[in-house]
């Protein structure tokens, strides 16, 4: 058996064929549109849809795919009726006008009850719910169905409309995790009868038609793609881990945290796994922000220029994109101008740093698996590993751990085997100063007024 899996980032939308042993047998690669539309950003639908049906029957045509499944990054819903959308996706990166936002934020549950913390845009996307109801009230009326994201496209592609824990339970303000029920907001709204009934991440919930040939592939209900991270080694029965996901957004889930040690005011939540589990996390924009200080940097970097860096003392201060674990100032360089790759290597260890010091946050002294497309080449986990001697590394054996958690999920619902690599141990990397680097980047996060929290010595 074979599945394709779809998976949608806010950057990067990818398809990859899998097979039953974990190999990606094939991929293709596409960036989403966002346009004006209606006074909103919203996506290009029907250009995303078009190449996605292309990609999936090319696979189907070219790997004899049997089944299609959805990644999907998270804050992103879609309205429907029973057959199109009755308004346009909204783009999470917006900021609803400031006299709307006063009257909806008042309505927002509290930390207690959701563990969503209050973010700006709609990075909680409960919030721009409330934003589209209250500028235009038809489009709620007219729905039939509220649905996330992934599972729009599992729809879209001839599955039921359908709910599902891991991304309702994503920071939406709309799960309330203790209870394992929807929040207060969504009785308040009276939106409950506009969500489908539940089903696990992977089940299989439609048939459709792709390729020349025209065969019929089963349609598997889609899943918030760090929580398919986390699926994809937690099934590899690894023992308590901490997962480090990193693509636009860096995300990292303890499900050993203590939720009370949770911070409302530093990006800290409660993500829900497939299976309905609380899942403490904490998160930046990591991939964005190394794209803002690397100045869109796409090549590799090279040791001796990190080292440069370090004995510069040339690095990045939080933060460059909203959210994140130290809100609240732009972000700066310090240090001498630094070269194009100079500029690479201060991104990638402010990313470091951030990782860092998110594991702190989220008590973190299991091991810890980094995964995802800021790990290429294996550095962002070496320099980790030196930061934190005292726990093991590993990594990925792709960089495509939502991808392959996706996978896993679909084989799984249908009783297939699935024997995705393990993750690979990783060496530490033996960068003269490291330690002292940290503890001034730290410093001065904490002289602009951000609080940092102390963690052990590097190597």
């Amino acid at each position: 058996m074979k599945v394709a899996v779809l998976d949608f980032g806010k950057t990067n939308s990818k398809l990859f064929v899998f097979g039953q042993d974990g190999q990606i047998l094939d991929e293709r690669r596409t960036q989403p549109n966002w346009v004006r539309k209606g006074g909103f950003s919203v996506l290009d639908e029907t250009a995303l849809h078009d190449w996605a049906v292309r990609a999936v029957g090319e696979a189907v045509d070219n790997h004899g795919v049997e089944g299609l499944m959805v990644s999907g990054h998270g804050c992103t819903f879609a309205l429907i009726d029973d057959a199109a959308l009755t308004h346009p996706i909204l783009d999470y990166e917006q900021e609803p006008p400031a006299e709307i936002a006063a009257q909806i934020d008042r309505r927002i549950p509290d930390f207690a009850e959701t563990f969503s913390p209050h973010l700006p845009l709609g990075f909680n996307y409960g919030r721009h719910m409330l934003w589209l109801k209250a500028v235009q009230p038809g489009a709620f009326a007219a729905a039939k169905s509220i649905l996330g994201y992934p599972q729009y496209w599992s729809w879209r592609f001839g599955g039921r409309a359908v709910s599902e824990v891991s991304y309702l339970g994503c920071h939406s303000h709309l799960w309330a995790p203790r209870k394992r029920d929807f929040s207060s907001l969504v009785d308040a709204e009276g939106w409950r009868s506009q969500m489908p009934a539940f089903e696990r991440a992977g089940t299989v919930i439609g048939e459709q038609r792709f390729g020349e040939a025209a065969r019929p592939i089963a349609i598997h209900n889609g899943v918030h793609d760090s929580n398919a991270a986390l699926h994809a080694y937690r099934r590899q029965k690894l023992g308590p881990v901490t997962v480090v996901s990193t693509g636009t957004w860096v995300v990292v889930l303890n499900p050993d945290c203590p939720l009370d040690a949770l911070d409302r005011d530093r990006d800290m939540l409660v993500n829900v796994d497939v299976d309905g589990g609380p899942v403490p996390t904490i998160r930046f924009m990591g991939g964005r922000e190394f794209a803002v200080i690397s100045a869109g940097w796409q090549g590799t970097i090279a040791r001796s220029t990190l080292q440069q860096v370090i004995d510069a003392g040339i690095m990045a201060l939080p933060s460059f994109a909203p959210g994140g674990p130290m809100p609240g100032h732009p972000g700066a360089l310090v240090g001498r101008t630094p070269t194009a790759e100079e500029r690479a290597a201060v991104a990638l260890l402010y990313v470091a740093l951030m990782v860092d010091l998110c594991l702190d946050l989220i008590h973190s002294d299991n091991t810890i698996i980094v995964d995802g497309g800021l790990n290429s080449g294996g550095l962002l986990a070496a320099l980790l590993a030196q930061l934190r001697p005292g726990q093991a590394f590993m990594q990925g054996a792709t960089l495509e751990g939502s991808a392959t958690g996706a996978a896993a999920l679909a084989f799984e619902s249908v009783g297939c085997e699935f024997a995705a690599e393990a993750p690979e141990p990783v060496r530490a990397s033996s960068f003269a100063g490291l330690a002292g680097y940290r503890d001034d980047w730290r410093g001065l996060t904490a002289n602009r007024g951000i609080v940092a929290a102390a963690s052990g010595d590097a190597r």
